[in-house]
């Protein structure tokens, strides 16, 4: 929780890497993927243990096999042990470790459970940190949704962000996430390395629906399918093997950064017993495999994006001035990509610092236009003018596309669904601390999105558009010479008849300005180009100046409860599916590095400067008020309340008495299951890990003397 401050003696890593080579080798974050050295990697993974009887004497059967198999990775519920690791380094498998802890009961109210975790997850690392194969650590596993009501959503996600930071401080070379799950997705950590969710879809469009989904909710980082499995007892051997490869197969084609499939082996020990009415696993309780395990050989060794054999023609076009300094990173990034045939073109708008000649003297493959300075639209309407494509992929001098941009794009124009199609715009990894303020802050180019997979708005850093519908619409408006030239055509494309599609792993990376002053002016510039637009589409605009989305814009954060945020529970928090309610949705934080108090003053400053500043640019409106970024969290309700526990009985059992009895239930969005007479009840199944639970029981009333029939 926090103001909870932990401290720990000096940490000595019985592993340590001897130069910075090796550290490289580790597992890093590579925009929505992962990469290992220079090579990107999926986390093709399978959970193991823990088992009956605890870990095999031998793991290099087990390890061998699972290798062969074609995974690269295992996934543990407990932190591992040296020998685990050594064996695993042995058949060249990578261990992502799991913080075992009382996470089934209500730590908040019971802080030792929290501190013995922290304890735990220090003493692991210490010892294993360093060590070759250890990739990485998820802090906890699908904190039950009930008990997480009863704690309060936003101390559970804090707790778990403060064991996050705790590790990451420990073993900065690891990554860190939690194993979230569908009835608590609204607890996504801010600081988390990855996004990871246990899905459990049985239906192939289901799952390819949620995992669209999810990628909205990771925001700017990988998504990862941590858990996914097929009962075999129940479904049949065949079965499993069909379930668990067309999962393994939609994952890889909506862009996961990786799967993890449950489990390797039918043996399995929860909560103090063997686990005997269902088998999971690869390999049944002998020992033998299951037709899954080949059934996956020729998937799980697949990295590349899946797209058709035939591409059409890219032209990308960039345009420039004076981007002298930047033009040459991005050249590089834009000559190294895949994706079939695709020509460069750069359009020198006036640039008088040399630009053009550099492009000329330095990429002599790339199509050169020079035209005197005419402003960013008629810049892009040459470079088109001059394309040979079927697709134009528009980006700015300032990005670097990601090395399969145009293979990700191609996915989804291949549908046939779609005019445009375009992808996130991430920051690269900041230099200082004014960088970390820019990159955190709002009013950098986003993505709008009208529901998982259509776009109402696509950035014209990373928009390509097919020619047919770009000449249908005429390009883009001159009007428009430094900003919403992007804003107005995706607008005129919509009204047109066309659709925006969304390609999560299309991703270029996009240099924010280097410094706070020039951000602000940079919102000065976006200010003015909203006077345009407001000129040319007033029905898109409140009488305040800001834009009407129909759909949600998306500031890189992942989706996440916050103070003041409003949460669909269903009825009585029974939902499947649990999530937040947010209007504006989450910021990137400041980067750890740089995550100081100054920073954060800035970053308050410059949110509370940008809607002034951009208000008075558009219409010369002042605006009063102060923002914050995070609402502080609402005082508890006056009323008097009162806890207790009862064992030897269930939540449902208890909670189906209660409506028995007149009780009804509460709101989906409210944080109480049932109320009567004014009184209102909340439910929780806490755990002590060893198969035993009880059920708390939190009453309010203004009767002291209310008697409830939970006897």
């Amino acid at each position: 929780m926090r103001g909870f401050e932990f401290r720990s003696r000096p940490i000595t890593l019985k592993y340590r890497p001897v130069n910075g080579a090796d550290r490289n080798q580790g597992w890093c974050i590579d925009g929505k993927f992962f990469r290992v050295g220079s090579s990107r990697v999926r986390m093709m993974a399978v959970t193991y243990g823990p088992f009956p009887g605890g870990w095999p004497e031998d793991f290099s059967k087990d390890f061998q096999r699972i290798a062969a198999a074609g995974f690269r990775a295992i996934r543990l519920y407990q932190m591992p042990d040296v020998r685990l690791l050594d064996a695993a380094h042995a058949a060249g498998l990578w261990v992502f470790g799991g913080l075992k802890w009382g996470q089934n009961a209500d730590f908040v109210n019971h802080p030792g459970l929290l501190t013995a975790a922290r304890v735990s997850l220090v003493e692991a690392l210490r010892e294993t940190a360093g060590h070759p194969a250890l990739a990485g650590c998820y802090v906890g596993n699908e904190i039950p949704a009930d008990l997480v009501r009863w704690m309060g959503p936003l101390r559970v996600r804090r707790a778990i962000e403060d064991l996050i930071a705790l590790g990451r401080e420990t073993a900065p070379r690891l990554l860190f996430a939690y194993a979230n799950y569908p009835s608590t997705e609204y607890l996504e950590p801010e600081n988390a390395d990855f996004t990871a969710f246990n899905v459990y879809l049985e239906d192939p469009a289901a799952f390819r629906s949620y995992i669209k989904r999810l990628h909205h909710i990771a925001g700017d980082r990988p998504l990862v399918i941590s858990e996914f499995g097929m009962d075999s007892r129940r479904n049949g051997l065949e079965k499993q093997a069909e379930v668990l490869c067309w999962a393994t197969k939609i994952s890889h084609e909506e862009e996961s950064a990786g799967t993890t499939l449950y489990a390797w082996s039918d043996r399995w020990w929860n909560a103090g017993a063997e686990v005997m009415d269902w088998d999971f696993g690869l390999i049944d309780r002998e020992g033998n495999d299951k037709p899954a395990l080949a059934a996956l050989a020729s998937l799980l060794h697949e990295d590349r994006p899946i797209v058709k054999e035939s591409c059409p023609l890219f032209s990308v076009i960039i345009c420039t001035r004076n981007g002298r300094a930047r033009i040459g990173r991005c050249l590089q990034a834009a000559q190294a990509m895949d994706g079939g045939s695709y020509e460069i073109i750069v359009v020198d708008d006036g640039s008088d610092d040399g630009t053009g000649d550099a492009v000329a003297a330095d990429f002599p493959g790339v199509r050169l236009i020079r035209l005197a300075p005419s402003g960013l639209s008629t810049a892009r309407n040459a470079g088109a003018a001059q394309a040979r494509g079927d697709i134009f992929a528009f980006t700015d001098d300032d990005c670097e596309p990601d090395r399969e941009w145009l293979l990700r794009l191609q996915r989804v124009f291949a549908t046939g669904r779609y005019a445009a199609v375009g992808g996130p715009n991430l920051p690269p990894a900041p230099r200082s601390w004014e960088e970390a303020v820019v990159c955190a802050a709002p009013g950098a180019p986003s993505h709008v999105m009208l529901d998982d997979e259509e776009a109402e708005h696509l950035p014209g850093c990373n928009l390509a558009v097919t020619r047919a519908a770009f000449v249908e619409i005429g390009g883009f408006d001159p009007m428009f010479r430094t900003a919403g030239d992007d804003v107005d055509f995706c607008w005129r494309l919509r009204e047109a008849g066309h659709r925006l599609g969304f390609a999560p792993g299309a991703f270029v990376w996009h240099w924010r300005r280097p410094s706070v002053r020039a951000f602000l002016r940079q919102q000065r510039g976006y200010g003015a180009a909203e006077r345009l637009l407001i000129a040319k589409h007033p029905g898109k605009f409140s009488k305040r100046g800001g834009a009407r989305w129909e759909g949600f814009v998306y500031g890189g954060g992942a989706v996440r409860v916050m103070a003041g945020s409003i949460i669909y529970h269903g009825r009585m928090g029974m939902a499947g599916y649990q999530s937040v309610i947010n209007r504006m949705l989450p910021l990137r934080g400041i980067a750890t590095p740089f995550d100081r108090w100054h920073a954060r003053l800035a970053l308050c400053l410059v949110e509370n400067l940008i809607p002034r500043i951009r208000a008075w640019h558009r219409s010369r409106t002042l605006i009063l008020g102060c923002h914050c970024r995070e609402p502080r969290e609402l005082s508890a309700d006056p009323a008097p309340t009162r806890e207790f526990a009862i064992s030897g009985k269930s939540r449902d059992a208890l909670l189906a008495r209660l409506l028995d009895e007149g009780w009804q239930p509460c709101g989906p969005t409210e944080a109480w299951d049932a109320k009567h007479n004014g009184a209102r009840i909340l439910l929780a199944t806490s755990y002590d890990g060893e198969g035993s639970s009880h059920v708390l029981v939190r009453v309010q009333s203004a009767d002291p003397c209310l008697k409830l029939p939970l006897s």
